[in-house]
């Protein structure tokens, strides 16, 4: 003989059904806010400024023409006429483990490609940021003074957003 509870109708309901039930809401109440929550864990990266195409310092060499660096590089960020002309292509790369938090910056590149005065590649150079300092990539070498570094620092110090 089955138990059987009476209802508000004056139906008669086995208890087990009941139970049955209640389980199932509870379990489609914790996947509906696991999958809602889920949504908030996954992180995000942003890319910002120059998106550098891949190989394309490879296909720069000394001496290249500044028409044929517009080709393969397309339009700089900025451009500075010290001492010959300089292209400056600039990019940061953030993420963001969590929805709703604060981005946090990963790598910040600025690419700088020196032309003479025959508007001729006279040297490159990948500047990021390595144990807090200014350094170019290429060239493996941190910059000490002079110059080039007074233009590169108010180019990153406006790139963070910290």
């Amino acid at each position: 003989m089955t138990e059987t509870s009476h209802s508000c109708s004056g139906r008669q309901t086995p208890r087990g059904a009941r139970a049955r039930w209640r389980g199932l809401r509870s379990g489609v109440a914790i996947a509906l806010i696991c999958a809602g929550l889920g949504g908030c864990l996954t992180g995000e990266q942003f890319q910002k400024g120059y998106i550098l195409p891949p190989g394309a310092l490879e296909q720069i060499p000394i001496g290249a023409s500044q028409d044929q660096v517009l080709i393969v590089m397309g339009t700089p960020s900025t451009v500075a006429t010290l001492n010959g002309e300089v292209f400056y292509y600039i990019s940061q790369r953030a993420e963001r483990p969590v929805a709703f938090m604060n981005q946090k910056v990963v790598d910040q590149r600025v690419i700088a490609i020196y032309f003479d005065r025959n508007r001729q590649v006279k040297r490159l150079a990948n500047y990021g940021l390595q144990d807090g300092r200014i350094f170019d990539f290429v060239s493996r070498t941190t910059a000490t003074s002079g110059q080039e570094l007074s233009y590169l620092t108010p180019l990153f110090k406006l790139l963070s957003f910290n």
